[in-house]
């Protein structure tokens, strides 16, 4: 199975620990869709391109697949302009798990195991969130297995919190901006924002008679491992460890 590093080509944090800005670089292609959503619904401004990959682009998409009857949690994840970069996928779901998901909203007491994909299919990031009784936990690892960190949320009451946690230490934090947790500020150790998670209006078909949630990953700067790995997966971890289970109202 391939695996990268995740290393951010051209343009990691320098020997200094100076973050570096996003190299701008000419997009492939472009969707009027997604680019509103970026631009009008997000609020973040139209920016040159990243490294065109999960790991390297300053913006990333992610809009979950709408479905009647969720029974499978899946994801497309793009840049600013609309191109695919990526997926998540659930897996590991035997048939009576997806029985009990038919009848009755048990989410919150199976457990959850995501893949983040590349545009080839390949495993970067696993995500196993534990079955739970009153707080999220999501591990991350690497495709091998290897543990890349874990977040973990804080509270129950007001806005919501998570911590980012690697090595045995806290990396970050998760912290909403409203009750309701559909947008969430993502700051370092010492405090400072890294970047931004904003939900985005999915249209009202959809909010009536789907499941599907869309966010955009705001990352201001090119981070180090493995808080850059942990705040990918952070785009994705805040659907499948709240919002699963209370549409945004809990």
């Amino acid at each position: 199975m391939n695996t990268h590093s995740n290393t951010p080509a051209g343009g990691p944090s320098d020997p200094h620990g100076t973050p570096q800005t996003y190299a701008q670089q000419p997009a492939a292609g472009s969707d009027p869709r997604v680019q509103r959503q970026v631009q009008r619904q997000a609020g973040v401004a139209a920016g040159g391109a990243g490294g065109g990959t999960l790991f390297t682009e300053p913006v990333l998409v992610v809009n979950q697949k709408a479905k009647l009857i969720e029974l499978t949690n899946e994801y497309k994840v793009m840049d600013q302009q609309g191109n695919q970069l990526g997926s998540v996928v659930q897996v590991g779901q035997g048939a009576l798990k997806k029985i009990l998901r038919f009848v009755a909203s048990f989410d919150q007491f199976m457990t959850h195991k995501l893949e983040i994909r590349d545009a080839n299919g390949q495993p970067q990031l696993l995500l196993t969130r534990p079955r739970k009784f009153l707080k999220s936990r999501v591990l991350v690892a690497r495709p091998d297995g290897s543990p890349v960190g874990e977040i973990v949320q804080q509270n129950m009451v007001g806005k919501i919190n998570f911590a980012i946690n690697a090595g045995g230490q806290q990396v970050g934090a998760i912290k909403a901006e409203n009750w309701r947790a559909w947008n969430f500020a993502i700051v370092d150790q010492s405090g400072n924002e890294v970047a931004r998670i904003t939900k985005t209006w999915e249209g009202l078909a959809k909010t009536m008679f789907t499941s599907a949630d869309n966010y955009v990953l705001q990352v201001h700067f090119q981070l180090p491992e493995p808080l850059l790995s942990l705040v990918v997966a952070t785009a994705l971890t805040v659907d499948t460890a709240l919002k699963q289970d209370s549409r945004g109202l809990g």
